[in-house]
């Protein structure tokens, strides 16, 4: 028998412990090594699953509920899901929508039927002076944003989507320095509810995408032309103030939607996209919210992210413009080699998802609070990805 000392014991167990933590670790760095995909493949189910495992979560937290059995479709996880979705869907010949996807729809419709009964995702009574406008403001254009790129799949404009752009109209500014926007939720958080007057411009952006995206010509309609001229004025008036975040969104919604945008403005937003680029191929959000195209040197840039990746690739992708093809090629090849994603604190299986951070704040990136950034970032990268094999809906005349 051998006795051991208590000295020796806690050293035997110091080691014990330095071992397993140094193997874990370890574990962790070969895990993410072979998380990283060669060129060419990117696994689009397990993409799938992650969405829908989030959207599934953010649907039935608590924190999310809203009156009338409805949740609230946030920025971060259920409106990039919406859009992105249904592209996983053709890509893997799924024959049904899934069961999240449908939620997420429904809730949507039940919220336009029910607009005039419903409470707004956040009140001045609760929340502070505001927040009533802006919640109407944002809701009204998330729900034709929505509702408008799923009936683009089918062709024909559903009666609640038409109820959806009634809502949205009814909601835009029509006189002031905002006349043309919405009011827009401001809650300090970059990069889609900060700052008013920018992110005004950013929901402004997404409305015109809605209207371009519509299916049956709904851009044309006479009805809508006041509006659309409302609209057209304020992008316009406030487009030199604003981030390249924000411009990429205008460049996305004028490649549907005529008038947006000059054949000037077009290649110089194109120009500083490109430039804002990474060496590795990919883009970074803290980037693409300055006010300039560029961070320092090539060489002290943040670190590329899947959102902005994700979305500079699919806008330059919507603007087939030749020149960018090799820096476009860098940035999708960053993509397929990105899906990064880790279920656990140490090892589980790969998540399949791209990994993005708050501008805003810390937040444990294995939380499910922590992942919101990831379910944007993967929506994104999905969207850029799957761009290439999909029909894209009405796309305006070359230089607007």
């Amino acid at each position: 028998m051998i006795v051991v000392r208590p000295r020796a014991r806690g050293l035997s167990l110091l080691f014990r412990t330095v071992a397993i933590c140094g193997l874990g670790l370890a574990m962790v760095a070969c895990s993410q090594r072979r998380a990283t995909s060669p060129e060419g493949a990117w696994d689009a189910k397990a993409a799938a699953a992650y969405l829908d495992r989030r959207m599934q979560w953010w649907s039935t937290w608590k924190t999310s509920a809203r009156d009338h059995g409805t949740f609230c479709f946030s920025c971060h996880t259920a409106v990039p899901y919406a859009l992105a979705r249904p592209m996983l869907s053709a890509t893997l010949h799924e024959p049904t929508a899934a069961a999240p996807e449908r939620r997420l729809m429904d809730d949507v419709r039940r919220r336009v039927r029910l607009w005039s009964e419903t409470s707004p995702f956040y009140s001045d009574q609760y929340v502070g002076p505001g927040k009533t406008a802006e919640s109407r403001g944002t809701e009204a254009v998330l729900s034709a944003l929505i509702l408008a790129w799923d009936d683009a799949h089918t062709g024909r404009l559903s009666a609640d989507t038409a109820a959806a752009f009634d809502h949205m109209w009814a909601e835009q500014h029509s006189n002031g320095k905002s006349a043309g926007a919405w009011s827009w939720l401001d809650f300090d958080l970059s990069p889609w509810e900060s700052d008013a007057a920018d992110d005004q411009y950013y929901g402004a952006a997404l409305a015109a995408l809605a209207v371009g995206v519509a299916p049956e010509d709904y851009q044309s309609r006479p009805q809508i032309q006041q509006q659309l001229r409302l609209l057209r004025a304020y992008l316009t008036r406030e487009y030199a103030s604003q981030s390249l975040h924000h411009r990429l969104i205008l460049l996305w919604a004028s490649t549907k939607l005529p008038g947006l945008l000059d054949g000037n403005q077009r290649q110089a937003l194109i120009a500083d996209t490109l430039r804002a680029q990474n060496p590795d191929g990919g883009w970074s959000l803290t980037t693409l919210m300055s006010r300039s195209a560029q961070n320092g040197g090539p060489g002290d840039r943040p670190a590329s992210d899947g959102y902005a990746t994700g979305l500079s690739s699919l806008v330059l992708e919507q603007t087939s413009m030749p020149a960018a093809a090799p820096q476009l090629k860098a940035g999708l090849t960053w993509l397929e080699r990105n899906q990064l994603g880790h279920d656990g604190f140490w090892i589980r299986e790969q998540g399949g998802f791209w990994v993005a951070r708050s501008l805003n704040k810390w937040r444990n990136p294995w939380s499910n609070v922590g992942r919101f950034m990831s379910d944007a970032a993967t929506a994104y990268a999905v969207l850029a990805l799957t761009e290439q094999s999909q029909p894209r809906p009405r796309v305006a005349a070359a230089g607007n």
